[in-house]
């Protein structure tokens, strides 16, 4: 039948830092490492077809270490599943926001992506690796954002919201037309 596997790439020293990271070139810390290596270990055995990877760093090297783990895959880079484009918010914190452009930070428009862009990207990306890749189970490794989002919108009455673990398991099927989600953000790997 097949199944599409969403990553989210193992964590950085900003995702500790709680930084902006969006299209910011962050690599893996020595955690985040660990963490991919102990996904790949959880699905060696399973019969994975390909891996299609953001091109950002931190998804390149959880890819990476994940065909250490299953030599077999080839990786597959693709632009459409990078993580959403945050503006001039990227690398700052919490505290710096509210320095910088006060407590309604949110309202304002500071050159970031809009939701409805990533999730309408997000989504025909996954349609697309569904109808190309028919009845075989791919990899996706990408970011947090552009994986709820696409959620969201291909499965807005299970996914009201989001929240993606780094380096979290989640599986999409399809049948008759319908998506399913059997495995939502699951960290039992970790």
């Amino acid at each position: 039948m097949g199944v599409i596997g969403l990553i989210r790439h193992g964590i950085t020293d900003w995702n500790v830092q709680d930084r902006v990271q969006g299209r910011s070139d962050i690599p893996l810390n020595a955690e985040g490492r660990r963490q991919a290596e102990s996904l790949a270990e959880r699905i060696k055995g399973d019969s994975w077809d390909v891996i299609i990877t953001s091109p950002l760093i931190r998804a390149r090297e959880t890819a990476q270490i994940i065909t250490e783990f299953i030599p077999t895959l080839n990786i597959l880079e693709e632009q459409r599943i990078c993580e959403i484009d945050c503006g001039q918010l990227e690398g700052t914190t919490e505290e710096q926001r509210l320095d910088a452009w006060g407590a309604n930070w949110r309202e304002l428009d500071l050159g970031m992506e809009r939701y409805e862009d990533v999730a309408e990207r997000g989504s025909r990306f996954l349609e697309e690796i569904w109808s190309d890749y028919e009845g075989r189970n791919v990899l996706v490794v990408s970011h947090g954002a552009i994986i709820g989002l696409s959620l969201q919108k291909l499965l807005p009455q299970q996914f009201p919201t989001t929240y993606i673990d780094n380096t979290s398991l989640t599986l999409l099927t399809k049948m008759n037309q319908a998506w399913d989600c059997p495995l939502f953000n699951c960290t039992k790997h970790l």
